[in-house]
């Protein structure tokens, strides 16, 4: 049962891993592609949302009296 269930575990991530890796025919993109495309600005995002949730952090600090 071991053998069969790391059978289907490995083909799921074989097939998985060539879903996100296929180009696409119209665009020539894959999914990883416009993972990294994407990448860039999803981090100017968390940084932003990172200071926003610092200066609440901080007036709620001050607010406390911490």
């Amino acid at each position: 049962m071991g053998l069969l269930k790391t059978a289907i575990v490995g083909a799921a991530i074989y097939a998985g891993i060539k879903y996100i890796t296929k180009k696409d025919p119209i665009t020539g993109k894959s999914v990883v592609d416009d993972l990294k495309d994407k990448a860039p600005e999803w981090m100017e995002k968390a940084k932003d949302y990172k200071s926003e949730f610092e200066t609440r952090a901080s007036y709620a600090k001050d607010d406390l009296g911490i």
